[in-house]
């Protein structure tokens, strides 16, 4: 390729070159205007050795394949690969900013900073990893600060390519002769056909030429967030065999003698991630994510993060970091005492939550950590003092006609004082405006300041008529126990009273979703799905719970691929959008996705894990894997929530058939099992979705007869999901049963 000044005015396939950003060992980068979509990007020219190389460039252009797979806002975009004169390129999405590197300099940074990228990269790497991509080069380089946006990991499809580059044994130069040092971006590159990667990044394992997995990325992670933490590299040294001497051999030197400021509980993140064995290394890039987010957690709820149990002055209180505040919210009490009040009682308390999420510097408990306290006999004290937590909303709610009474009191745990209480006697009509004052309240009561962004989000209401609201909710509570009659007719009343409720539209939708694939496959339900979710966008575009339904649809449909990047991209506008998670999961076990699925098994039961719904794909797909002991561990879980739903709604059909199933695997309560399976069927002896699983919970007791009578009950019902039968583990008793297998449209064999 011709030198970079004169390719800048020229037209690369359909890209137009402006101005050079930037060149490196990964090659010079280019800014460009993509002629066909008017977006800018950025254009990166693979160095002149690799571009000569037959084999590397193949392999490029497979890796690049790979990563243009990848869709996560922590990952940097490929957009597009090709060739200019004879020299591969890949167009990305155009960054602003600076890379992480730059941002270090030498220098320690803020606790709280840092702990937001790591959580964000660990995040990045965990979608990565769990589509089979490892980045083989994580390092500060690869990482890019966005103004004003996310981290950003850089170079995915990459990495790999680094190693035709020799690198010198000789001297590394000044800036490497300290025993903790930065290393100048591309100065450290591996020597041909032994290691990939930056040497003081590296695993072990790759500093040994070996075989990776996605465990090398945690390690060199672990580095990364060293360098974060104390402005240096934990191994270094004055030649590539030093350094390579300290990664094999070495312990890295305390963190905090580095950096007094560090709270302790950083030393045992850096002990796990950058451990030498890599059994005993972070196993999943979710699991290193956890640690950090409870480590934040732990900082923003003022606890002093493990730096209390040894008083060495190179571990500071947490407590000393600015932080959030941490606010846990009881659901309500239900003063009025009727059953039939409890879906009002559990929405009203919802949206106060998802109020207070709208303030930037409250740290809120998800619902799915309050599930367990709902209707029992605690204390504020005593669930703040169990979940950690700096201040505990709690409250009660009483309903008698067209009035409400709501009281509610914010705890301080630590001093055991309330810092705000009020009561509120209105009509129905005001409820939104308690919400709102509730969350003002406790903004004021902890000092913060509201921005004029919040200050909208907060005041903006779904409707301005509370009866359609409260149908509203009538509708979320029965579509959550799947009984589709009664959620359509709430839903189709809360339009009537407001035919511009959006959320209400999205509801419609979703139900028409579930009955085209659980009772009727005729087009009718999709034609009304996808015209109720057109009005709701027209009402208010990109709504989560419209994108939530949109997924639905695809999934019925499915077009699993679709449904997944659909959920994907509500879980971005509202991490707990109800039945995103468990669309997502659907998606990837039906797709044959298992490990995909498994690996966010974690995030899905923080966000949703108050519905049981959120659960099942998750563990089907870990029992899919042979995971057994995660398996009966999440199946312990969830029937503790279906146990608790029961409590409250004996009436939940569904609760009470999935119920049977998940004893049934227990091998145990034989009688209850079965007790709960037949009660379940003679309430709702026509309906196809309790019919199948009732057939799997047979299948799991391994009764055959009853499992595939049941299941033909459930076909003729109108249960028009066979993708997923045929994968389901609790029907594997039948799996070569002829019989089976034509009803579920495969041949003899097929199933896997």
């Amino acid at each position: 390729m011709t030198e970079a000044a004169s390719i800048i005015g020229r037209t690369v396939s359909h890209y137009s070159v402006l101005e050079k950003l930037g060149g490196g060992g990964m090659g010079v980068v280019f800014k460009a205007k993509d002629t066909r979509l008017g977006r800018s990007v950025a254009l990166k020219f693979l160095p002149d050795d690799i571009s000569h190389d037959a084999q590397a460039i193949e392999r490029f252009r497979r890796e690049a394949r790979a990563a243009s797979s990848l869709n996560h806002p922590n990952i940097c975009t490929i957009h597009d690969i090709g060739e200019f004169e004879g020299r591969p390129f890949i167009a990305m999405e155009l960054l602003e900013g600076q890379t992480l590197k730059h941002r270090i300099s030498g220098r320690p940074m803020e606790i709280s900073e840092l702990l937001d990228i790591g959580i964000q990269i660990a995040d990045g790497l965990e979608t990565a990893h769990t589509k089979g991509i490892v980045h083989r080069d994580i390092k500060s380089a690869n990482i890019f600060l966005v103004n004003r946006g996310p981290a950003k990991i850089l170079d995915f499809g990459l990495a790999k390519l680094v190693n035709h580059r020799q690198l010198a044994p000789e001297s590394l130069g000044e800036s490497a002769q300290r025993t903790q040092t930065r290393i100048e971006e591309g100065a450290l590159l591996t020597s041909p056909g032994t290691s990939i990667g930056t040497v003081a990044y590296m695993s072990p394992e790759q500093a040994r030429g070996e075989e990776l997995d996605l465990r090398s990325d945690l390690f060199s992670l672990g580095v990364v967030l060293y360098e974060m933490s104390t402005g240096m590299v934990p191994f270094s040294g004055s030649t590539v065999a030093l350094i390579f001497d300290g990664i094999l051999h070495s312990e890295a030197s305390p963190a905090t003698k580095l950096n007094p400021r560090l709270p302790a509980a950083f030393e045992s993140i850096f002990t796990k991630a950058l451990e030498k064995d890599t059994d005993l290394r972070y196993q999943t890039a979710g699991e290193l994510r956890a640690d950090l987010k409870r480590l934040k957690r732990d900082i923003e709820s003022n606890r002093r993060a493990g730096a209390e149990k040894s008083p060495s002055p190179n571990a500071l209180s947490a407590a000393s970091v600015p932080t959030k505040k941490s606010v846990a919210v009881l659901y309500f009490e239900n003063q009025g005492g009727l059953k039939e009040d409890e879906y009002f009682r559990d929405g009203i308390t919802e949206d106060i939550v998802t109020e207070l999420l709208k303030i930037k510097q409250l740290q809120v408990f998800p619902r799915s950590e309050m599930i367990a306290f709902r209707d029992k006999p605690v204390t504020a004290l005593q669930a703040g003092q169990q979940l950690g937590a700096a201040y505990v909303l709690e409250g009660s709610l009483r309903r008698f006609g067209n009035r409400v009474r709501i009281t509610g009191q914010l705890v301080e745990v630590s001093t055991r004082q309330s810092v705000w209480a009020e009561r509120y006697d209105r009509q129905l009509e005001d409820v939104f405006a308690i919400q709102e004052e509730i969350a003002r309240s406790i903004a004021q009561a902890l000092r913060i300041t509201l921005t004029p962004q919040e200050e909208k989000t907060i005041a903006r209401k779904p409707t301005e008529n509370p009866l359609a609201y409260d149908f509203y909710l009538r509708g979320k509570s029965y579509m959550r126990r799947e009984n589709l009659d009664y959620a359509l007719q709430m839903f189709e009343q809360a339009i009537q009273l407001d035919p511009n409720f959006a959320v209400a539209h999205a509801g419609i939708a979703h139900v028409c979703g579930l009955i085209y694939e659980y009772r009727e496959q005729n087009p009718k339900w999709i034609e009304r799905a996808r015209g109720a979710c057109e009005r709701a966008t027209d009402l208010v575009p990109d709504l989560p719970e419209i994108l939530t339904a949109q997924a639905r649809i695809c999934y019925t449909q499915k077009k699993y691929d679709e449904a997944a990047l659909l959920a994907w991209r509500a879980i971005e506008r509202k991490p707990d959008c109800e039945g995103s998670w468990n669309i997502l999961g659907r998606a990837y076990f039906s797709s044959g996705r298992f490990e995909e699925a498994a690996a966010l098994t974690g995030r899905a039961i923080e966000a949703n894990g108050d519905d049981y719904n959120t659960y099942l794909p998750y563990v089907n797909s870990l029992q899919r894997l042979g995971r057994q002991k995660e398996t009966a561990h999440l199946r312990e879980q969830v029937i503790k929530i279906f146990r608790q739903q029961l409590e409250l709604v004996p009436e939940d059909v569904r609760a009470r058939i999935l119920l049977a199933g998940y004893l049934a695997y227990l091998e145990r309560d034989h009688d209850e099992c079965i007790r709960h399976l037949q009660t379940a069927v003679a309430l709702r002896p026509g309906d196809s979705n309790t019919l199948y699983n009732a057939a799997c919970a047979y299948g799991i007791l391994e009764k055959k007869t009853e499992a595939l009578e049941t299941l033909k009950k459930a076909f003729a019902a109108g249960y028009g999901n066979p993708n997923w039968a045929a994968k389901d583990p609790d029907l594997t008793c039948l799996h070569d049963d002829p019989e089976f297998q034509k009803l579920v449209g495969l041949s003899e064999g097929v199933v896997s």
